[in-house]
């Protein structure tokens, strides 16, 4: 619900853009209040989408300027992804490693 409700703001205020009515900064602005909130990932979710990319560990750890021990610790469930590495999964997940490189 809280994503199509963002959805229809931010859809609204860039027709208003368009328009003229509502300047490229603000537009900015409600974009970046609208951000989808980044959940948390499973040790099962962070193998599945490496898998499904066909990345490996290190591979992945190279995509985020981290070291391969992490991605070990994340998918055995010794350290939780956190941050910037969150968004970076999210961004993964729906874009491809293509979005990041």
């Amino acid at each position: 619900m809280r994503k199509f409700v963002a959805d229809s703001i931010t859809e609204t205020v860039r027709d208003l853009n368009r328009s003229g009515l509502v300047d490229d900064i603000t537009m900015k602005n409600i974009e970046n209040l609208c951000l989808p909130e980044i959940r948390e990932y499973s040790p099962e979710k962070i193998i599945s989408i490496r898998k499904k990319f066909t990345l490996s560990q290190a591979a992945l750890a190279s995509i985020f300027n981290i070291s391969p021990s992490t991605v070990r610790q994340w998918e055995q469930s010794n350290k939780k992804p956190a941050g910037a590495s969150r968004k970076l999964l999210n961004i993964i997940e729906r874009k491809g490693p293509e979005a990041l490189i």
